[in-house]
């Protein structure tokens, strides 16, 4: 990428973060990198572009004047390479996806065998997160696209996907193994393992849908931790089907006596503005 092009992203993002540290995070480069670069900008231009203090760093009035135009060059110069991609016909690029275990587990090997198949030349970055972490990501620019609970922010750009149903868990030798459907109120008198992937929580859900408070023992966001716990007797939990294919515990999935499930999408900021290796890659989201 022109050397340029990426001192002006460095000042677009930290003027968006307010932190020269999560403007590198953002941009794969040392904070000093940023630093730099956005000091070269100053004296190029031979204006302060941002004030710094021990909270943060803010826009000068000079930044805020320069600030649109340094954004505009850069969605242009995104206009650009999305051209180019174009005529290169996909030799080349990167897609960035977020995602959350079951998706990465189940769907995504086989979409980018496929994908992979057709275009070569493409990378891939995925990075693993919960419903928020991936809404953020997406947003900010960290990923292209992510794979999401639906329903997600108005700001982003969604496709329904799947219909996922929410399952008891329980060890094979549990008393109400042998029940057809597992009443949620069942599950209130044993220790709970609450499986929570960021502010959505859809387990928390059925629980207050259902007027009910489980005794919850412990919290996390693995759901192959839970599974295990749940194995080695230590409690009963509710995980999404999609996470229980072809999983080694010795547990029993069972459908519960009220309607459950998740709905899962794919999201990003515009599939208009997106890459061409990203506006193909979508195409292939069927091959799960």
């Amino acid at each position: 990428m022109d050397m340029n092009i990426q001192k002006y992203r460095a000042f677009v993002k930290t003027a968006e973060y307010g932190s020269f540290t999560r403007a590198a995070e953002i941009l794969n480069y040392s904070q000093s990198g940023i630093s730099r670069m956005i000091g070269d900008l100053e004296k190029d231009w031979n204006v302060v572009l941002l004030e710094r203090g021990k909270s943060g760093v803010k826009l000068t009035s000079d930044g805020m004047k320069l600030l649109p135009f340094a954004k505009n060059v850069c969605m242009e110069y995104e206009k650009l390479q999305m051209e180019v991609d174009e005529l290169n016909g996909l030799q080349s690029g990167l897609i960035r996806i977020g995602t959350f275990s079951s998706v990465a587990t189940h769907w995504l090997p086989n979409m980018i065998r496929r994908f992979q198949k057709d275009y070569p030349g493409i990378d891939y970055e995925l990075l693993l997160g919960d419903y928020t972490e991936i809404e953020e990501w997406i947003l900010s620019g960290r990923v292209d696209c992510g794979f999401l609970r639906l329903p997600a922010r108005p700001e982003l750009e969604t496709h329904f996907l799947e219909q996922d149903r929410l399952l008891a868990i329980l060890p094979e030798n549990h008393s109400l193994a042998r029940l057809e459907k597992i009443p949620v109120a069942a599950l209130c008198n044993e220790p709970f393992l609450l499986l929570e992937k960021g502010a959505k929580a859809e387990v928390s859900e059925i629980f207050e849908r259902c007027d009910l408070t489980p005794e919850i023992h412990f919290t996390t966001w693995d759901d192959y931790a839970i599974m295990s716990m749940v194995e080695s007797g230590l409690g009963i939990s509710i995980l999404p089907e999609l996470i229980l294919k072809r999983v080694p515990y010795r547990i029993v999935a069972k459908e519960l006596d009220v309607p459950a499930y998740r709905k899962i999408g794919i999201a990003l900021r515009s599939r208009k503005n997106a890459s061409l290796a990203v506006r193909r890659f979508l195409d292939y989201l069927q091959y799960r």
